[in-house]
């Protein structure tokens, strides 16, 4: 399905968030090319009355003046330099970016102006601003969290028709940790009775560690109305002798309880520390040595 992109000037750049680790959002674009079967960002598209079912993904806003106003916004004095998240609602670095190149105006302008923040993504583009991601982290903390539930080929062809291959976003991850950047796996979303088998769990761990990621981290699928309904029509009909479990699962509500969902992340977590995953920061980047020039005597 190919996207249509619409260029829309916006009139702010960052999101305040409650509730979350971070507090503010920042997503250069809106609506989502990769087009995962379980996003909940469907949920909101549907209450907008935006494409949210099998035409979610086929039409992408493109805010093209995002990197002028975060600067505005930035340098206002009320900004205290709290944290941002890039990508909590579209993925950043989806095909859009290569030609817009949105996401890397942001990030200058975040590292310019010495302000934490954090990526999420599936896309591999990111190694294209390897370059600022490690200017910035000379300034504030910067980090990136690679998206990567599973290396099982059918599950991933089924779940996230629209994105790269696992593989290939761990090979882009190991590119920023030689860069000295932070980087890490999230297995989210675990889908239950596909993804959580322990097997394919190991798989993911064990090779986040050969690509050198920095942690690791699970969380299990989120169904909220909205992405409840498409992702319950896929399951019917690629997996339909799942169907009648996660009716079940889900049937009080989008979250899981925690008896379903702490021990699966137990079992990362047991899988983190057997493959020598720990949770480590690099230590903070040093700014590159400005070369003297030096005063040729004359002769």
């Amino acid at each position: 399905m190919r996207a249509e992109y619409r260029e829309e000037p916006c009139r702010s750049a960052l999101n305040r968030v409650r509730g979350m680790p971070f507090a503010w959002s920042l997503n250069p674009y809106m609506g989502c090319a990769h087009r995962c079967m379980f996003c909940y960002v469907r949920a909101f598209e549907a209450r907008a009355e935006r494409p949210w079912d099998d035409l979610y993904g086929s039409s992408i806003r493109v805010k093209t003046n995002v990197a002028e106003v975060l600067r505005r916004e930035l340098a206002r004095p009320s900004w205290k330099r709290e944290a941002v998240a890039i990508g909590a609602a579209t993925d950043p670095y989806q095909p859009a970016e290569g030609r817009y190149r949105l996401t890397r105006a942001c990030i200058e302008a975040l590292g310019a102006a010495a302000s934490p923040f954090s990526i999420i993504t599936r896309g591999p583009l990111i190694v294209r601003d390897v370059d600022v991601l490690a200017e910035a982290a000379c300034r504030a903390d910067v980090s990136v969290t690679f998206s990567v539930p599973t290396l099982d080929d059918e599950i991933w062809h089924g779940t996230e028709p629209g994105t790269s291959p696992p593989r290939q976003r761990l090979r882009a991850l190991s590119r920023l940790v030689e860069a000295g950047i932070d980087a890490r796996v999230g297995m989210a979303p675990i889908l239950p009775g596909l993804s959580d088998r322990p097997e394919l769990l190991a798989d993911v761990v064990r090779e986040a560690r050969a690509a050198g990621a920095t942690g690791i981290w699970a969380n299990l699928l989120y169904l909220r109305p909205g992405t409840r309904e498409h992702f319950l029509g896929a399951l019917e009909r690629d997996w339909p002798e799942l169907l009648p479990r996660y009716e079940q699962l889900y049937r009080r509500g989008a979250y899981l309880p925690r008896r379903e969902t702490e021990p699966v992340r137990e079992r990362v977590r047991a899988l983190a520390r057997n493959h020598g995953v720990r949770d480590r920061r690099p230590r903070r980047l040093e700014p590159a040595a400005i070369a003297e020039q030096l005063e040729i005597a004359a002769m």
